[in-house]
């Protein structure tokens, strides 16, 4: 089992920053990749970033450009930084980790507000 503990969303204006963190603990041997995504009210759950165990990174188009995903592999935690929020950012925010065929690990969820 592997365990993720999220932190780090809050309240933001638009046009503003910031960061979601999301570490794991437990059997991550069995993991090779982590990622984030985000579920809005009335949207479909969308895939916003993700990254491999080699480092290889995955955005949504959404976010690309305006987010970018991290990893500290001494920490096993996850960063994922957000700049330039707008309004339709607004979701959600789950942390997930998992292989190529299965992502079977879930935090809890973190809500990001992005309002004025």
């Amino acid at each position: 089992q592997v365990q993720l503990v999220e932190s780090g969303g809050g309240l933001v204006q638009p046009g503003g920053s910031l960061t979601l963190s999301c570490a794991a603990s437990g059997s991550i041997f069995s993991i090779d990749r982590m990622g984030w995504d985000r579920q809005a009210p009335g949207k479909e759950r969308e895939l916003v970033a993700r990254i491999t165990n080699a480092g290889s990174t995955g955005y949504a188009d959404s976010v690309k450009g305006r987010f970018t995903i991290s990893r500290d592999n001494a920490k096993n935690t996850v960063h994922l930084q957000m700049n330039s929020l707008k309004l339709e950012d607004t979701a959600v925010y789950y942390c997930y980790a998992g292989t190529s065929s299965s992502y079977p690990y879930w935090g809890q969820g973190t809500q990001v507000t992005v309002s004025s």
